[in-house]
């Protein structure tokens, strides 16, 4: 027995399922079993040659101690063209350079929600908004997007019932992780809408923005009447392959950045030097290998989707992001632990996202290795 004595608010999260699986996956590789792991939230592409160099020469350089706070001023300000380039009015001095994208969620959730404060989450959502909203002490009110092939549609008649004037903050994640979801201008203009009717802000994680197919993600901070209440959210992480290089960012207008930036100041200091010098580099000139990328997603998203066909199982189509929705049994988290342990394929259920029913596939992987996962998931009756 410890002494330790555990805080109320670590009592209400769970750790995330999605490294949980992971984990699981992992073990088993080392006892030797062959794991098609098609839980993966990462390009499996290496970070583009170019970017390597660039924080190989900021090292080189001496750019290893600190940076200010906020970020250095060459990447705020390619941030803040990147965003000009979307049509959202901002400046350098606008944004926060994080530890990745997830660090700028948690900073915004811890700046804006106190106890007791409700916050609408589109569901199926990625597993950590929950947490982060709970960490901070606010209620969650889900919107079940499944009914609807998971998109925001247009009328908005499920988002309009379940926000009020007791709202918040409503978290939108377009193109979404875990369907691939990506919400039209008219649901986003919906969005707006219910956000000045009520008044509330709005985070819009755009993580996955660079990668879709054959649509155009609009940014909810370019709309008209958004600027001034939307926390625009990104990182580098997928669209650049640079996950374990952890840089992120957040804009935002108005007191947000100097409140947030007490908390930024307090935790993590800053983000990685030679890394923000890295991202300039990602954000200036990687255009041809983030489009190559993108082709080999797409194709690898017509596969997977042409496999299921081929077993009569039809999800919806996501138009961005690297995941499908794979619809399974109703206890969905004792499908995943029989997909893992007898079929040797790990997937996240799809009530870790707050979807019953479903597990996420990432075709985060080579073409032979989806095959082989979906031959496995046939054959062991799992479709």
């Amino acid at each position: 027995m410890t002494a330790y004595e555990f805080s109320d608010r670590i009592g209400r999260v769970e750790p995330s399922a999605t490294l949980a699986i992971g984990n699981a996956a992992s073990a088993l590789e080392a006892d030797g079993v062959d794991v098609v792991d098609l839980s993966v939230g990462e390009p499996d592409f290496p970070t583009p040659e170019n970017v390597v160099r660039a924080g190989k020469d900021a090292m080189d350089a001496g750019n290893t101690g600190y940076t200010p706070s906020n970020g250095i001023p060459t990447l705020k300000e390619a941030i803040a063209g990147k965003l000009r380039d979307d049509g959202v009015d901002a400046a350098a001095d606008e944004v926060i350079v994080t530890p990745g994208a997830k660090q700028s969620l948690y900073e915004v959730v811890q700046t804006l929600i106190d106890e007791g404060d409700e916050v609408a989450l589109l569901d199926p959502a990625w597993v950590s908004y929950e947490a982060m909203v709970k960490l901070a002490g606010g209620d969650l009110t889900r919107v079940d997007l499944a009914p609807h092939d998971f998109q925001l549609e247009p009328g908005l008649d499920a988002l309009g019932a379940a926000v009020s004037d007791d709202t918040e903050l409503l978290v939108v994640n377009s193109p979404s992780n875990p369907t691939g979801a990506v919400y039209s201008d008219a649901a986003l203009e919906g969005v707006r809408d219910l956000a000045v009717e009520h008044d509330f802000a709005v985070i819009s994680d755009e993580i996955y923005e660079e990668i879709t197919y054959g649509v155009e993600p609009s940014s909810l901070a370019a709309l008209d009447g958004m600027a001034d209440r939307t926390v625009t959210v990104n990182g580098f992480s997928k669209a650049y392959s640079m996950t374990g290089w952890r840089l992120g960012y957040f804009h935002a207008k108005g007191d947000l950045i100097p409140q947030a930036g007490k908390l930024h100041s307090h935790s993590v200091s800053c983000a990685t030097n030679f890394v923000q010098h890295a991202g300039v580099e990602a954000l200036t000139n990687t255009e041809t290998a983030v489009d190559q990328m993108v082709e080999a997603f797409r194709e690898r998203r017509d596969l997977v989707l042409d496999l299921l066909a081929e077993y009569g199982v039809e999800p919806p189509e996501p138009d961005g992001a690297f995941y499908v929705m794979l619809p399974v049994d109703e206890d969905d988290s004792a499908w995943a632990e029989s997909a893992i342990q007898d079929a040797h394929v790990a997937t996240v259920p799809g009530s870790a996202f707050g979807a019953p029913g479903y597990a996420r596939i990432s075709y985060a992987a080579s073409e032979e290795r989806l095959r082989e996962g979906i031959d496995r998931l046939a054959e062991g009756g799992l479709i």
